[in-house]
């Protein structure tokens, strides 16, 4: 490698990564020498599908799990070009994704309630609501605040882009929305009881908290809003990018795991890329991949990053913690509680449960079945610090002597048949502790006395290193529609460029990483892939 100059290098095999390898490759760029690094030994970056034992017609999304397709134009497009030709076999197929259903279970403040409650018996809900919250879900609390905030916003007919060009236009309170905080704006027109409880029945803690109040109010209407209408992917959101991957190098492009990026230079027309172990690597263009903590991890030994203007755009962006947890069980026991899918939310530190589909949609009525036992976020997840590894480590040297809690062994691996189980389960530990504490708050929120022992589990924390978290949050202050157009080429006359889900529209989603690529892709003679409706390069 280190005798030829790449035409393009690519750091982080995520969606974004991959997919701008592919483009470049295959869309009449001009490069014909281009190859993807990622520190890690597998593909997908924050998309990771993995296969619990004993459940062949499920899949765990220990990462990202589902589009949104009528907001979300590019993850569409994409999933039928990819589609366009392929095998059956390799159909990326997807299915209705369920979330709330009226019999579904909100177990707050110690009172068991079913959605359908929130409209038909009010009295039951446990907030002292106001006569304009009383009667209203969590979710259409928040709506309501949000209408009053920017009239007009929730009206059906608006495109994604308008209700950001609306944001972004607007103030409240005689001060610009991008200066203020979502938590603050919602403050000043629902009570703090109804706050709590879109807070608590919402299921999430980072959504609702203060970032950047232009952009949170039409994230939050694309995720929650009336019709939101969600898909999940039988084979496992991951076997996007793995195709992507699968194409790119079919193109020619080259793939190398495990290579840990630790910094770069920009000297002499080029990028030279040092990497953990192995040489050094040129390139006449850059491509960092990257959320904002991976970027900040190669900081040290990449000058250009140390840029006073490189550094405040990179850092216009926070980090979110997030983690999943799966368990499995003989059978879906929850059913005697009168649920069978979607999920149930509690403002118990487990936060939302769901139970977890088949690779069709349907609910698993008998047999083996799992839950995404927890699924917690932002502030919500300190309650778990003492159950997990510690947070924040990562890749630094320290860790390598902190003692990590028990893990839980599952029936399978007991009996020594760890061999046939699928080795992402295995290697995302889950900590035993966080289990059986898990369990319990499982009873409670169910109401049962007795729930069966879980026989496998698995864990995925995406606060730790290199992610930092599971999604990015725009910062209070920051105009995003500016910073966007600068982090994608920080220096106009240098070919190094950033993109990812961090630094776009849809934070936390694939559709994100998209943008930005596409953004980026864009000054480098590659065509968008989407450009009806939207906004000339985006």
């Amino acid at each position: 490698m280190a005798e030829t100059v790449l035409d393009v290098a690519i750091v982080g095999a995520g969606v974004s990564g991959v997919y701008s390898g592919w483009r470049l490759l295959t869309h009449g760029s001009g490069a014909g020498n281009v190859a993807v690094f990622e520190a890690s030994g597998r593909i997908g970056g924050r998309l990771l599908s993995v296969s619990p034992p004993g459940i062949p017609n499920m899949k765990a999304e220990l990462g990202g799990m589902r589009i949104l397709p009528e907001v979300q134009p590019r993850i569409s497009e994409l999933l039928k070009r990819l589609n366009e030709g392929a095998p059956p076999a390799q159909q990326i197929e997807t299915f209705a994704f369920p979330v709330d259903k009226p019999a579904n279970i909100a177990f707050l403040r110690g009172v068991h309630l079913r959605l359908a409650d929130f409209a038909e018996h009010p009295d039951k809900v446990p907030y002292r609501l106001n006569f304009l919250e009383h009667g209203q879900t969590a979710g259409s609390i928040v709506l309501n605040a949000i209408e009053q905030l920017v009239p007009g916003i929730t009206a059906k007919h608006l495109t994604e882009y308008e209700r950001r060009e609306m944001t972004r236009a607007a103030s409240f309170a005689g001060k610009p929305l991008h200066e203020q905080g979502f938590w603050q704006v919602l403050a000043r027109v629902i009570s703090g009881e109804g706050y709590q409880l879109a807070l608590d029945g919402g299921g999430y803690e980072s959504t609702l908290n203060n970032w950047n109040a232009a952009d949170a109010i039409p994230w939050y209407l694309s995720d929650f809003g009336v019709d939101s209408a969600y898909y999940g992917f039988r084979n496992g959101f991951q076997q996007v990018p793995l195709v992507l991957a699968e194409r790119f190098q079919e193109a020619g492009g080259t793939l190398h795991l495990n290579s840990q990026l630790t910094g770069f230079d920009w000297k002499n027309g080029l990028a030279e890329l040092h990497f953990q172990d192995g040489a050094p690597v040129q390139a006449k263009a850059l491509i960092l991949a990257m959320p904002r903590r991976a970027l900040e991890l190669i900081t040290p030994g990449s000058p250009f990053l140390q840029d006073e203007e490189v550094v405040r755009l990179v850092g216009s962006v926070t980090p979110q913690p997030l983690f999943k947890l799966f368990t499995t069980y003989s059978d879906p026991w929850w059913r005697p509680a009168g649920v069978e899918e979607g999920r149930t939310v509690t403002d118990l530190p487990v936060r939302q449960t769901y139970y977890w589909p088949t690779h069709d949609g349907a609910p698993a009525k008998s047999g083996p079945a799992m839950l995404m036992a927890s699924y917690d976020d932002g502030l919500n997840a300190g309650f778990w610090d003492s159950f997990r590894p510690k947070r924040g480590l990562g890749w630094r040297k320290e860790a390598r002597n902190v003692p990590r809690p028990k893990r839980f062994v599952g029936e399978r691996e007991k009996a020594g048949q760890g061999k046939e189980m699928d080795p992402e389960w295995l290697a995302n530990e889950a900590p035993e502790a966080m289990v059986a504490e898990v369990q319990r708050q499982l009873g409670l929120v169910h109401g049962l006395m007795y729930v069966p022992p879980a026989l496998e589990a698995s864990f995925r924390d995406w606060g730790d290193d290199p992610y930092g978290g599971g999604w990015n949050s725009w910062n209070i202050g920051v105009k995003s529609w500016e910073v966007q157009e600068r982090i994608v080429q920080p220096q106009a006359n240098v070919p190094v460029y950033i993109c990812g889900e961090a630094y776009s529209d849809a934070q936390g989603w694939v559709e994100g990483a998209l943008q930005t690529a596409d953004m980026m892709l864009t000054r480098m003679g590659v065509p968008p892939l989407v450009t009806a409706g939207l906004k000339p390069g985006r």
